[in-house]
């Protein structure tokens, strides 16, 4: 558990109103934090790298650097690789796309910190309420990640290469240096876990992409 007096906290979003809205409500809770922001995955990682705050609080769909567009692929990269660098940093993250972090379900059940999970739609109270949980050292994840569906790496990464980059199964194996018998594997297991199967005068790999994105695999 973190003590609230004199915390130091970190937050990252690249929308001002937002990062306003957030500060603002974070220092009438803790009138004694020390508050420092930034607006890229880049300057997030530098001002990790001077000091390691109490608490992160971030959103996902940020820029990797300054002149780039957002993504959600930026906060998510970013959110893997803080959490592997400091496994016991306490997170909040607050955005709209809190489906995506099935993704790191994996890294968020090795996580030693406080993690908890803030839909950007909540009202501040309930936000300020996961900012206590993760400070305690809690670990709060909507119920269908907690119950929900097993995804492995390599699943997503072919989805990542048909979907996002418009590769064909050859390809794909190519790139992840497996057999096209093994990708088509990694198929079949995720149109299982998807719950995609054959219907008439429905194209499956389609099929299969909509799911994904639905449930947050993709973007």
């Amino acid at each position: 558990m973190t003590s609230t007096d004199y915390l130091k906290l970190l937050v990252v979003d690249d929308h001002e109103s937002v990062l306003g809205s957030t500060i603002s409500v974070l220092q009438q809770t803790y009138p004694q934090a020390n508050i420092h922001t930034a607006m890229t995955a880049k300057a997030a990682n530098e001002a990790l790298q001077r000091e390691v705050p109490d608490l992160l609080v971030m959103d996902l769909s940020i820029p990797a650097a300054p002149g780039d567009p957002s993504h959600i692929e930026s906060g998510i990269d970013l959110l893997r690789a803080i959490m592997e660098t400091y496994p016991e940093l306490n997170i909040v993250v607050q955005s709209a796309h809190v489906r995506s972090l099935i993704r790191l379900r994996p890294v968020i059940d090795r996580h030693q910190g406080g993690f908890t999970i803030a839909d950007k739609g909540l009202p501040l109270k309930q936000m300020l309420e996961k900012v206590d949980w993760s400070l305690k050292g809690l670990i709060y994840t909507p119920r269908d990640m907690r119950t929900g569906m097993e995804v492995k790496p390599e699943w997503l990464e072919v989805l990542q290469l048909a979907f996002k980059d418009g590769l064909q199964d050859k390809a794909i194996a190519d790139q992840m240096n497996v057999s096209e018998r093994t990708v088509r594997h990694y198929w079949s297991k995720v149109k299982d876990v998807l719950q995609v199967y054959p219907e008439d005068g429905k194209n499956i790999r389609i099929q299969t992409e909509i799911r994904a994105r639905e449930e947050g695999l993709i973007d």
